[in-house]
This record gives structure tokens, C-alpha cells and sequence, in this order.
């Protein structure tokens, strides 16, 4: 059973300028996924954006927006293939938990200068 889905749009040349100081990127990600984001070199910002919109996505999904769950705790990570998928914790993980939330997918795309992002929380 589907317990929520979320969708988000990122503009890419919009966290080109957030790169530019760690600031964005120390009060939003997690460590793991800054470091993941400033390996992609030239990418980077794509990703950035890519994975911004997930944590959107995920909220949307969820239905709480931004008040409640802060966005480090919904970390998005990658398998060695690079499929992204959500690695919640903290108040991110209780919400799914409250929820009843038995799994999450993510998928991520870009196109020209925007990311997109889907998440479906299924219970």
C-alpha cells in the first residue's frame, strides 16, 4: 500500500551558487553525502540538486514539509552502481516509523538545467 508520494523539481544553477561556500551544504547534508556531492566534480551541482529535490520529495511524501524533520536526517546515498536511495535517521526514521513505512524509493533524474526527484513511501 502506497503511504505517500512526493515529487520536487531543483533548478541545477541554483546550488552552482550554493557550492560556492560550504555553509549550504554543512546545514542541510549529512557528511557522507557532501563529500559524495563534491566528488562529482563537474556534476556536482546537478547532484547537489538532484539530491536536494529527494529531500523535498521525501517531505512532500511524507506531508510535513519542512517544520519538522530536519533535512540531515534524510540522507540520501548510492549503491556502488549509483542508484540513489534514502538512509533516513533520526526524526526522519521515527516519521516513516509513525507512518508505518516499510520502504522508500527514490529516483532521481536530470535534464538540461533541472533535477527531479520521486519518492514513494509504501507501508
Amino acid at each position: 500500500m502506497i503511504r505517500g508520494l512526493g515529487l520536487d523539481l531543483c533548478a541545477i544553477a541554483r546550488m552552482e551558487r550554493l557550492l560556492q561556500s560550504d555553509a549550504f551544504l554543512k546545514r542541510y547534508f549529512a557528511m557522507e553525502e557532501a563529500q559524495y556531492i563534491r566528488g562529482q566534480g563537474a556534476m556536482a551541482a546537478a547532484s547537489l540538486a538532484g539530491c536536494f529535490a529527494a529531500k523535498e520529495a521525501f517531505v512532500k511524501a511524507l506531508g510535513e514539509g519542512f517544520r519538522e524533520i530536519p533535512l540531515s536526517d534524510i540522507v540520501v546515498s548510492h549503491t556502488e552502481k549509483g542508484a540513489p536511495f534514502y538512509a533516513v535517521r533520526g526524526l526522519a526514521k521515527e516519521a516513516l516509523s509513525q507512518r508505518d513505512v516499510k520502504a522508500s524509493h527514490l529516483s532521481i533524474s536530470h535534464e538540461g538545467e533541472l533535477a527531479a526527484a520521486v519518492c514513494v513511501l509504501e507501508g
